[in-house]
């Protein structure tokens, strides 16, 4: 029995990169010699336990074999006779396919190192192309490591183009795609990700509103970069600069979706595209099952991005208006990263990273006021909802008048 330290931990350490969990691969045992010795198993689909102390993952070495479409379509094989060679076979990158012995010496057959110091993204081997997921996988890594340099492997992303035209991308179950793009978002280039997914067809596939916005022109005075599905890009890239929050991020993402359906003829214009944004992201949403949280939060900044823009022109009334439509007095909170998102918006354009944007203070300075009026004590004043609900509503847009020191109209 023999246990070496495998995948991302070997990995980071090369790279220099903290390294925050470990996996280990163990060699000529049993399921019976683990729990033996006081490991829990807790694997599903193949065996793998956690160390008594560390909690630490510890897998059997195991094969893997392709056994029906999709990644669900697998038969594991794990057994003391498994080397640690055919474990690292079946990984799906070379960078991830190195392991540590106890004394530090590295096992690398695929030369994993070597595609580390020349920042390469490599698959390991053909069997690469029987799992989907590894298509998001590796997109996701070249977000991560973007800012190190690193390339997709020419030959790796025709792999991935081969995978997409024989329909393998198609299997992708919602939850999966989920899971990756979540995680994508949160690297540290998202905008990777999707230039990767798009370059081999993926995005189509799995993101058809975005990738149908590349190509589409915004008018140059307001979008330099002209390209909607560029300036997407950037907007995303500069709420991960930020450090907001995943729902920040999939606003980012799906905020102008609408525009990807303006006629031709209507173009650079994109007149109402705000209302078709809102019920693409819906449908997005329900189809790849996205937390309520991200749902709810694109939604919104669907619909209010361009009223947020504009709030250096709105009036209080109006500015009240979009306050009670984003739920703002019962979720502060979600407000507030409205706000971030609409920043993004922005600021996610060519040659304007860091300009201004008033809008975000006088939109946040005008909620504090309306959120200071007391609605319990005007509710007890009157009797009837109606003239309740009015009189809070004009109270809130005093305060906010008196709040942005503006004359009544």
């Amino acid at each position: 029995m023999k246990v070496y330290s495998v995948g991302g931990a070997v990995r980071d350490e090369l790279l220099g990169l903290p390294v925050t969990d470990r996996d280990y691969v163990v060699v000529g045992a049993t399921p019976e010699q683990m729990v033996a010795q006081g490991y829990k198993p807790v694997g599903k689909d193949f065996p793998v336990f956690l160390h008594p102390q560390t909690r630490e993952e510890y897998a059997l070495a195991r094969t893997e074999r392709k056994t029906a479409r999709g990644y669900h379509g697998f038969a594991f094989h794990a057994a003391p006779d498994v080397t640690l060679e055919q474990d690292l076979a079946r990984r799906d990158l070379t960078i991830n396919a190195i392991a540590k012995d106890e004394h530090g010496k590295l096992i690398d057959p695929f030369n994993g190192a070597a595609d580390i110091k020349a920042r390469v993204l490599r698959h390991v081997s053909p069997a690469f192309a029987e799992d989907p997921v590894r298509i998001l996988r590796l997109t996701r890594f070249a977000a991560r490591f973007a800012r190190l340099g690193f390339t997709i492997a020419d030959e790796t992303m025709a792999l991935m183009q081969r995978m997409v035209n024989d329909g393998e991308a198609d299997a992708l179950v919602a939850e999966r795609v989920w899971q990756e793009l979540s995680r994508g978002l949160m690297e540290a280039k998202p905008s990777r990700m999707f230039e990767a997914l798009r370059v081999c067809g993926a995005l189509a596939r799995v993101l058809p509103e975005v990738d149908a916005l590349f190509g589409v022109p915004q008018r140059a005075e307001h979008h330099p970069e002209v390209d909607t599905g560029m300036h997407v890009m950037m907007v995303v890239d500069y709420a991960a600069q930020r450090n907001y929050a995943l729902d920040v991020r999939f606003a980012a993402l799906t905020h102008d979706l609408g525009k990807g359906t303006t006629p031709r003829e209507e173009w650079p214009r994109h007149i109402a595209h705000e209302a078709r944004s809102v019920d693409l992201a819906a449908a997005l949403c329900e189809r790849l099952r996205v937390p309520a949280e991200c749902r709810d939060l694109a939604l919104i900044v669907a619909k209010q991005h361009g009223n947020i823009h504009r709030a250096l022109e709105l009036r209080p009334a109006t500015i009240v208006q979009i306050l009670q439509g984003a739920d703002a007095f019962r979720k502060p909170e979600r407000f507030t990263r409205l706000l971030q998102a609409c920043e993004s918006d922005a600021r996610g354009r060519l040659g304007l990273n860091d300009r201004l944007y008033p809008q975000a203070a006088r939109m946040a300075a005008a909620f504090k006021a309306a959120a200071a009026v007391d609605a319990g004590a005007i509710a007890k004043q009157h009797s009837e909802p109606t003239r309740i609900k009015e009189e809070i509503h004009q109270a809130r847009v005093a305060a906010v008048r008196a709040a942005l020191n503006e004359t009544e109209d």
